[in-house]
């Protein structure tokens, strides 16, 4: 599993934990979150997210 940061303001995507306060279920894959989801710190789109090292 992967991990994403928002290159806006460092909000951290971990694909193994989800987000489930937003509706998405642990395990779920970042290609596999909705196209219109937003960051809910700052608001810019995936777009704005990159993979990184962990």
């Amino acid at each position: 599993m992967n991990v994403y940061m928002c290159v806006v303001c460092g909000l951290v995507y971990d694909e193994a934990a989800g987000w489930p306060e937003e509706g998405i279920a642990a395990g779920t894959p970042w290609a596999e979150v909705p196209p219109a989801w937003r960051c809910p710190e700052c608001g810019v789109g995936k777009a704005d997210f990159s993979m990184v090292l962990v």
